[in-house]
């Protein structure tokens, strides 16, 4: 993936789950994003098992 693909996102949460999140990214050797960059896919990945392929059309928005 480009960094042309890429987009940000900004997420608040509480300092002691990201602590902890942080403690887990370090644990796997990955930074915080990476990390979680890992969980989604792992979550979609279930998602996609449970229910089915996800379909999304280039102009279709969530």
């Amino acid at each position: 993936m480009s960094n042309n693909d890429m987009v940000r996102f900004t997420l608040r949460i509480p300092k002691e789950l990201l602590d902890k999140f942080g403690y887990i990214a370090e644990y796997n050797g990955r930074t915080k994003n990476k990390e979680l960059e890992q969980m989604i896919k792992a979550r979609i990945n279930a998602f996609e098992d449970k229910i089915g392929t996800i379909h999304l059309d280039n102009d279709e928005s969530m």
